[in-house]
């Protein structure tokens, strides 16, 4: 993915949402937070939704692998799940350090 389309996806005009399917097979609305790199991937942040009537102000962070045809833009990107301790430990990092970068742009 480009520096330009990640740029995009960090700073869209609008919304971006996705919907999950739970392995208890509920649909659950996401907010997409970001696109980013790690380990030599890309990954997707996603903010679900909380469900009506929640005043929980804390929602986890839902992270997955991410991915998408660079020759057909129109196929629906794919997302799979992060397999591995390590894995889920370095995508947090990433994260992280997306987190303090858009932090310090904002002083």
């Amino acid at each position: 993915m480009s520096e330009e389309e990640k740029r995009t996806l960090e700073e869209p005009d609008e919304e971006m949402t996705v919907t999950i399917e739970t392995d208890d097979g509920q649909s659950v609305e996401c907010s997409v937070i970001t696109i980013f790199e790690a380990m030599g991937r890309d990954y997707i942040a996603l903010l679900p939704e909380a469900p009506e009537g929640d005043d929980e102000e804390e929602t986890d962070v839902w992270f997955y692998r991410f991915s998408e045809n660079p020759d057909d833009p129109n196929e629906e990107p794919v997302l799979d799940d992060i397999e591995s301790d390590e894995e889920f430990e370095a995508v947090l990092d990433a994260f992280d350090q997306f987190l303090d970068d858009v932090e310090f742009e904002e002083m």
